[in-house]
């Protein structure tokens, strides 16, 4: 089977897809984009947080072949687009990045919850990370990187 997939805006073709690949697998082997991580493989970690359609998900529970004509933004996407850069300065300034295996998801969930609501409450932000599991930092930091980028993305 032959999957045709947008991915960060670039649309990609992949050949030979087995009907039981996972997008995360497809994103990480076959197209070489390494941020989206594989941890659990069951979506309780969230460490391969992706944007399918502008929704969140796991690729890890996403059949590749269930992204077909669709649009998936990855980690690597959002480093290249201007609009995600306070975010991504915010948790770096926070140091909310320590051994970096979870940051790309939370980055991702985090981008997601902002997009939807510029200035979420602290229970807002508690939620849309819920399903981002991190082993070294305790939290505090992160969520203190997503306050710092929500109030610079307010500004005008």
């Amino acid at each position: 089977m032959t999957l045709r997939v947008r991915v960060n805006g670039e649309p990609r073709q992949v050949d030979d897809l087995w009907a039981g690949e996972s997008l995360l697998h497809v994103l990480r082997e076959r197209l070489r984009l390494p941020g989206a991580k594989n941890a659990c493989e069951q979506g309780e970690c969230g460490s391969c947080s992706v944007l399918l359609d502008g929704t969140l998900v796991c690729a890890c529970l996403v059949l590749a072949l269930q992204a077909h004509e669709r649009d998936v933004v990855t980690i690597e996407g959002l480093a290249a687009d201007a609009g995600a850069r306070p975010l991504l300065d915010a948790f770096v300034e926070a140091g909310a990045v320590q051994c970096g295996f979870c940051t790309p998801g939370l980055v991702v969930a985090a981008h997601d919850l902002l997009r939807r609501s510029p200035a979420p409450g602290e229970a807002e932000v508690r939620e849309a990370l819920a399903g981002n599991l991190c082993r070294c930092t305790g939290y505090a930091k992160i969520l203190d990187a997503v306050r710092l980028a929500a109030g610079r993305m307010a500004r005008p």
